[in-house]
């Protein structure tokens, strides 16, 4: 009985390890697949990126016009800040088969900081290569940072049912003065500077306080006026409403000096530059960037799933 049990006991423990072999074995094979699978990831990432990073003009040594595509709100964070712009027009100008630029612009403005950076880098690279035109073609709106970009090009075109305009300033809130005594709320401020409470929505309005940011209004809006005016010259209609924040179609707007002729991209660049080869110089987000930040996400995830089971 005894030696049975002692060979049973050994053939359990010999099974044991024939299946811990399997596994070390099938955990082996996984492991190599996985590892191929990454390299094969990262490879075609690689080359990705270093595509991307070249320009696409190197590729042909004829002559091209550079698109710019300058797209939805201007600001710090998004595809039309400053620094994506400035790269792509000093990437379009420096190129040596660049025959004209063409910014192509669908925006309803932005920050002024932002289009200000942009309408000062077209005009320093203007004098820098005086031999390359810049043109900006409107698509479905160009209004406020977006027409203050647009200034600074040698001619704007549009389209007839383009919208134009809106050379203003604005700075919108909310006032809740009234429903925090309603809901008998208590506000705790604590501030030092006597200004550093300034425009608190729970609070009235104060005479000083709107007269001062009023007065910052009137200014920036007076730049933007600037910069309009030094852009398109005698072209503008002498007419105060241009200022005003109103906006125009494209066929008005080209009465009213704000736009030259109606013409698309292509007509442009095939027409007027006489380059119809259009090749598109717009600085998009990193490779990189965007791998870091799935990578990121995928561990994000991988932790809460993680957390979740335990």
């Amino acid at each position: 009985m005894t030696d049975n049990k002692d060979k049973f006991d050994q053939s359990i423990v010999n099974e044991l390890a024939r299946e811990v072999l399997r596994e070390q074995r099938r955990n082996r094979r996984w492991g190599i697949f996985f590892k191929m699978l990454f390299a094969l990831y990262l490879l075609t990432f690689l080359i990705i990126y270093f595509v991307s990073e070249t320009e696409f003009g190197d590729f042909n040594s004829d002559k091209h016009t550079a698109l710019i595509e300058i797209n939805g709100v201007i600001a710090a964070d998004t595809q039309a800040r400053a620094d994506y712009v400035v790269t792509s027009l000093r990437k379009a100008f420096e190129h040596k088969n660049t025959h004209g630029i063409i910014l192509r612009i669908n925006s309803p403005g932005g920050s002024p900081v932002q289009a200000g950076y942009i309408n000062d880098e077209i005009k320093r690279l203007r004098v820098q290569y005086p031999d390359i035109p810049v043109y900006a073609v409107i698509t479905d709106i160009c209004t406020s940072g977006g027409y203050y970009i647009a200034v600074a090009a040698d001619k704007i075109y549009a389209n007839k049912a383009s919208i134009v305009g809106s050379i203003g300033v604005i700075m919108a809130g909310f006032g809740f003065v009234d429903a925090i005594d309603k809901l008998g709320i208590e506000r705790r401020v604590l501030h030092a500077g006597k200004s550093k409470d300034f425009m608190d929505p729970f609070k009235p309005l104060k005479a000083d306080e709107k007269s001062h940011v009023q007065g910052l209004l009137n200014e920036i809006h007076q730049q933007f006026i600037a910069a309009v005016k030094d852009g398109r010259g005698e072209r503008l209609l002498d007419d105060e409403k241009l200022f005003s924040g109103l906006f125009w179609s494209g066929q008005e707007s080209m009465q009213l000096g704000l736009v030259d002729e109606l013409a698309s991209a292509s007509e442009v660049a095939r027409d007027i530059i006489g380059v119809e080869n259009m090749i598109d110089f717009t600085m998009q987000e990193n490779y990189l960037d965007r791998f870091a930040k799935q990578i990121g996400a995928v561990m994000l995830q991988s932790l809460n799933n993680t957390t979740r089971l335990e």
